[in-house]
């Protein structure tokens, strides 16, 4: 197993190979597998900073992007979260979560943090403290559940 390199990037950041990386990996799990039809370069990317997982060969394992307060919601947020099929079964998307939480908190100091997240992944935010706000929706016909950690 070759190590992974973990990386927190602004926009302005990004290598052009890194940034087709990160496009590619977020449309082979939102669009191939979940068969989500959308604009995936929805204009955030910008305003976001980057935490991934990659190979030595720069192949994305892990990413999310993270927002300062106002962008997504009131509340500083995290989204686009993924683990690609590679990368899956190593508990890269625990390490993902605490980086990104970690970062949130570091840059932007607030330990509040706003999520939109898919029902089935309801436990796994739990544990890192994200509660059920009962907000409840469909998004690309996929349940969503909006969820806050104070």
């Amino acid at each position: 197993m070759s190590n992974i390199i973990w990386k927190i990037k602004t926009f302005e950041e990004f290598t052009v190979p890194e940034l087709y990386n990160l496009l590619k990996a977020r449309s082979e799990v939102f669009v191939v597998e979940q068969n989500c039809v959308y604009l995936d370069a929805d204009g955030y990317d910008q305003q976001a900073i980057h935490v991934w997982a990659e190979e030595e060969d720069g192949e994305i394992l892990a990413y999310c992007r993270v927002f300062d307060k106002g962008i997504k919601f009131e509340e500083t947020s995290l989204g686009r979260v993924i683990t690609t099929q590679k990368g899956r079964g190593r508990s890269l998307g625990k390490q993902l979560i605490q980086y990104a939480v970690e970062t949130i908190e570091n840059r932007y100091h607030t330990s509040e943090i706003r999520i939109s997240a898919q029902d089935y992944l309801l436990k796994f935010y739990g544990d890192f403290g994200f509660v059920d706000t009962g907000k409840k929706y469909l998004e690309d016909d996929i349940p969503h559940t909006e969820m806050i950690r104070k």
